[in-house]
């Protein structure tokens, strides 16, 4: 924090740039990982539903053009899954007579 301070007030000498890109660089490179993370994550699932290889989801890693040809990918290709049965009303089968089939029973007296 002492350093922002110092650079607000002075110019900037070569040792505290290179102290603030020390923490700046780490610092942004976890930022990356954790969105690559959260991006691919759902990638890899939404692939493997569709019937696709799940490692297709390693485009992400290149944020902006790897993702936008996933997307692509996932959005004009034909998936490989049998769609869901429709819900709705369907008439009952009729039931079938017993096997093997009985005697009529007896007239009642």
């Amino acid at each position: 924090m002492h350093e922002l301070a110092f650079l607000l007030q002075n110019p900037p000498d070569a040792e505290t740039l290179r102290r603030i890109f020390m923490w700046i660089i780490p610092i942004m490179l976890v930022f990356y990982l954790i969105t690559v993370a959260v991006v691919m994550i759902p990638c890899w699932f939404v692939l493997k539903k569709a019937g696709f290889s799940p490692w297709l989801s390693l485009l992400c890693i290149l944020p902006s053009l790897g993702t936008l040809v996933l997307l692509y990918v996932l959005a004009f290709a034909q998936w490989k899954v049998v769609p869901a049965p429709q819900v709705g009303w369907a008439p009952q089968p009729a039931i079938p007579p017993p096997y093997p089939p009985q005697p009529p029973l007896p007239p009642k007296a």
